[in-house]
């Protein structure tokens, strides 16, 4: 039996860059008002997080004064998914998904978006159809850092937890993985780059930067027998 079984992957800024346009846009609303979004503060919510940060209200804290929310974030989101709508795949993925398929290994996505958001841009890139398994935030009660996102993607594809591998970004995401159980392969982006990675089994600067099929080799043999690529 093969060690590996299963890739399940984070979506937003793994499969899609949605975190460079998002701390962009607001940046832009901050500085419009003569601020700065600090990105330490920010990385807070990137991937998830356990906290309640609200950049509007933040920003309000920084200026001493309130603003008009409800017009800074229907500014703030039309510009996004401008961006957002024009985004590619992210190196390597479509790679990566057809090496997977062609060793018949189970795909599936797990991201602490909701459902209507991965799965339309799953469907407008064209990748809706290659996971036999989508999770999101609506179908658990806690997202990343914490395990559950991980551990239901791993149960709806029948597999343990220990043979898959998950795609990351984020430390956020990385942790629920490993607390999942699941190996973990980190690929910053320019915003969570500075993070600390140093749990992740494997840190890659792109999914492009490496073979699929060596990727996937590495990973499908016992810990003992591994090498780091």
């Amino acid at each position: 039996m093969p060690v590996l079984e299963a890739i399940v992957f984070d979506f937003d800024g793994t499969i899609l860059d949605t975190e460079t346009p998002d701390f962009q846009t607001w940046q832009e609303v901050y500085r419009s008002h003569g601020a700065e979004l600090p990105l330490d503060v920010w990385l807070q919510c990137v991937g998830g997080g356990t906290g309640e940060f609200r950049p509007d209200s933040y920003l309000e804290g920084l200026l001493g004064r309130e603003i008009d929310r409800k017009r800074v974030r229907t500014e703030r989101r039309k510009r996004f998914l401008d961006l957002i709508h024009v985004m590619p795949i992210m190196p390597g993925v479509l790679e990566l998904i057809d090496a997977a398929e062609r060793r018949s290994l189970r795909l599936a996505v797990a991201s602490s978006s909701d459902r209507k958001w991965v799965e339309s841009h799953l469907q407008r890139l064209g990748l809706l159809e290659r996971f036999a398994a989508i999770v999101t935030a609506d179908d658990v009660e806690r997202v990343k850092p914490d395990p559950a996102l991980y551990r239901l993607a791993a149960q709806k594809l029948e597999v343990k937890p220990e043979r898959a591998i998950a795609i990351e970004d984020s430390y956020n995401g990385m942790l629920g993985a490993k607390r999942a159980g699941l190996r973990c392969v980190s690929v910053p982006n320019c915003i969570t780059r500075d993070s600390d990675f140093s749990g992740a089994d494997l840190r890659l600067d792109s999914i492009a930067s490496m073979a699929p099929d060596d990727l996937i080799a590495s990973f499908d043999q016992p810990d003992s027998e591994r090498q780091a690529p």
